[in-house]
């Protein structure tokens, strides 16, 4: 049976999300190139703090990417305009006023990215929503660094073009901005803004919320097709989540968590996978299809409750924030893996 969601539409989310990865690389470039170059340390300043965000959404693409297990190539375009940009930014030609403003137009860009995604997703599905939650707080950020952008464009176009030094009162206007833009954000904004990277049961969590969403919208369409597709989906997630769980979590977690509840974390996935296994077997169109779906429906989320009540209490009182994201950071790279290894063995 078909054991894909990868349609057009999704698909073309997928590029854009490859898409913004390049770019976000080719910001955090510029940036560093901006700090070597400028001389204002008010405006160095700002594009340090530019950075370090620049760097942390990174990583919060990198989540959105995984999340989504959907995977592409970024647009060949996209591609060869990022190393013109780059050799136009690493050579002589551009005045510093001129480099910035390429970076403020790459800034805008990545925004209205964003944007398309978050509204695309609207359109294609809730689990690719709840997949892309937080590219929602990349998305206020960079809006807030336009407005800080144009700020700095008008300190440094005024200097270039009459040598003198611009008035500074468009600073506070940039500030009010700023601050407008980060209440309209509210916590999602203030909830990662002091963090590199989310914790494990930040990220754990998120694909329980997906794969809950993709259990629902499969009970809710009576188009075998598109019961077939969500079942794909589910398929694909929770395999490459229980590997990737079995592979970094449980081991690190065993020490403190127990070891007759660790094992029983094992025992219902290896229950899982038998289970998706015999309902990939299945004709969508059979009515013992979504009676199976339900029975495996109930029995992740037991697996889930134990997980976000017991385990998660477990981690939150034995590891530190640093080993938390950590965690997380191996828990991601090994979904990577597993989700490129799976599509290549579905093809």
């Amino acid at each position: 049976m078909v054991t894909t969601l990868d349609d057009t539409k999704r698909m073309a989310i997928a590029e854009k999300l490859a898409s913004m990865r390049v770019i976000q690389e080719l910001l955090i470039s510029n940036e560093r190139r901006f700090l070597s170059e400028m001389s204002d340390e008010k405006i160095k300043e700002r594009f340090q703090n530019m950075l370090e965000d620049d760097q942390k959404n990174l990583g919060v693409l990198d989540t959105v990417i995984v999340q989504y297990g959907v995977r592409s190539e970024p647009k060949e375009t996209v591609t060869e305009m990022t190393k013109k940009v780059e050799e136009l930014m690493s050579g002589s030609k551009l005045s510093i006023y001129e480099k910035v403003a390429q970076h403020e137009l790459l800034k805008h860009q990545q925004t209205m990215s964003g944007l398309l995604v978050h509204k695309a997703a609207q359109k294609v599905g809730a689990d690719v929503e709840a997949a892309i939650t937080p590219l929602n707080t990349v998305n206020f950020e960079n809006r807030a660094h336009q407005e800080q952008l144009k700020g700095i464009l008008e300190i440094l176009g005024v200097l270039e073009l009459t040598g003198q030094e611009a008035d500074q009162g468009l600073w506070a206007r940039v500030q009010d901005a700023v601050a407008a833009l980060s209440g309209v954000a509210g916590s999602v904004v203030t909830q990662s803004s002091d963090k590199s990277d989310m914790n494990i049961q930040d990220v754990i969590r998120m694909d329980h919320q997906k794969v809950n969403t993709l259990f629902m919208e499969l009970n809710q369409s009576n188009d075998p097709q598109k019961i077939q597709e969500y079942f794909g989906q589910i398929y694909k997630d929770l395999t490459v989540h229980a590997e990737a769980e079995e592979q970094v979590v449980y081991p690190a977690v065993r020490p403190f968590y127990g070891e007759g509840d660790t094992q029983e974390l094992y025992d219902e996935q290896a229950e899982m996978k038998v289970l998706l296994d015999q309902i990939r077997a299945m004709n969508p169109a059979s009515p013992d299809f979504k009676t199976n779906v339900n029975r495996l429906k109930d029995m992740v989320m037991d697996h889930v409750r134990q997980e976000e009540s017991t385990m998660f209490a477990a981690i939150r009182n034995n590891c530190s924030s640093e080993q938390s994201e950590k965690m997380a950071t191996d828990f991601k790279a090994a979904k990577d893996r597993l989700q490129q290894q799976l599509a290549s063995s579905l093809k």
